[in-house]
């Protein structure tokens, strides 16, 4: 039993989590600390998409949409006066009951008929939030007053924020990890692959499609209540497709179909957004050069692509000489 926790993925798990535990304490300054809190819940919105990406061949350009609503039901039930766990949990209703509308109506088709609607659904939230100022304040926004503490454990400074924001990447990955590997999501796999055989074996399609547009939803306002909470604001420039075309470059560039995938492609767009471009003027110019440069050598994706490039040089890694007994 010890043995399968020694393994070399394990071992590798348990270097991350060690190094993302003591991240505060290496890391030179409160505004790297709170770049990585941005990796983190860009990752839970990048891991969201990525269920239907890269598990149900199903492109998404409305997930910002979905984002927003979350975090402006979190935004707005505080502006009530209500506390924070009632709010994070209208906010995670909302957001799936969001999401559940999306995939009534985005799941009548798929490949560029589904891009199109959810294209068009995305753009009607983000209209309404401009236009609907009594309910969402328009350009101005909303503003979040303070940040929750949970047992005590107040999310006012850098550091206890991204703890917390650790803990919900951590249970988040974990949550994804169980639907991968799980009988669900293997269906959900057969349905990207061969739907029609699929179907004429019995499973439902469209209804485990469904699920796992829930699934995504989940993820997608557990990550607009993280977001919320970090910029303590919320304007309708966070419904917009840009927004939706980013979280879909981290999950491409990282690689769709993959655990590892879009938590990397997330720490790649935030960082070049966040800290290339305080260097950089031209930065959207840089990153869409690295995701060509992706497209064309490694178009699996930055994750895939490196483990095919390792795998292929141990092969051609000469053996090393066998020993020879000394002659007596």
């Amino acid at each position: 039993m010890m043995g399968n926790f020694l393994t070399p993925r394990c071992l590798a798990i348990a270097v991350a989590i060690a190094l993302l535990a003591a991240l505060p304490a290496w890391m030179n300054g409160v505004y790297y600390v709170n770049v990585a809190s941005q990796i983190l819940f860009y990752a839970v919105f990048a891991l969201g998409l990525n269920v239907l990406v890269g598990y149900a061949g199903l492109t998404s350009l409305g997930h910002a949409a979905l984002f927003g609503v979350a975090a402006y039901a979190t935004a707005y039930m505080l502006q009530l006066g209500y506390g924070h766990t009632e709010s994070i949990l209208v906010a995670l209703l909302v957001g799936v009951a969001s999401m559940a509308v999306y995939a009534v109506l985005s799941l009548r088709s798929t490949g560029i008929g589904f891009i199109m609607i959810t294209l068009a659904l995305g753009e009607i939230l983000w209209g309404l939030a401009y236009r609907w100022i009594s309910l969402t304040g328009g350009d101005n926004g909303i503003n979040v007053p303070k940040r929750p503490a949970p047992f005590g454990f107040a999310m006012s400074n850098a550091t206890n924020f991204y703890y917390v924001t650790l803990i919900v990447f951590l249970l988040s990955v974990i949550a994804m990890a169980i639907f991968v590997r799980s009988p669900f999501g293997a269906a959900l796999r057969g349905t990207r692959d061969q739907p029609r055989r699929m179907n004429a074996l019995g499973y439902h399609v469209w209804l485990i499609r469904f699920y796992a547009c829930l699934f995504s939803g989940l993820l997608t306002a557990v990550s607009g209540i993280l977001f919320v909470y970090y910029t303590q604001f919320i304007s309708p420039q966070t419904l917009a497709l840009t927004s939706s075309a980013e979280v879909l470059l981290m999950v491409i560039a990282g690689g769709p179909g993959t655990l590892l995938g879009p938590i990397v492609g997330a720490g790649l767009v935030v960082i070049v957004k966040t800290v290339v471009s305080g260097f950089i003027e031209r930065w959207n110019f840089l990153l869409g050069a690295i995701f060509v440069a992706i497209v064309i050598l490694m178009p699996d994706g930055l994750v895939p692509g490196t483990t095919r490039l390792w795998r292929r040089f141990i092969r051609k890694r000469p053996p090393a000489p066998a020993k020879t007994e000394a002659a007596p």
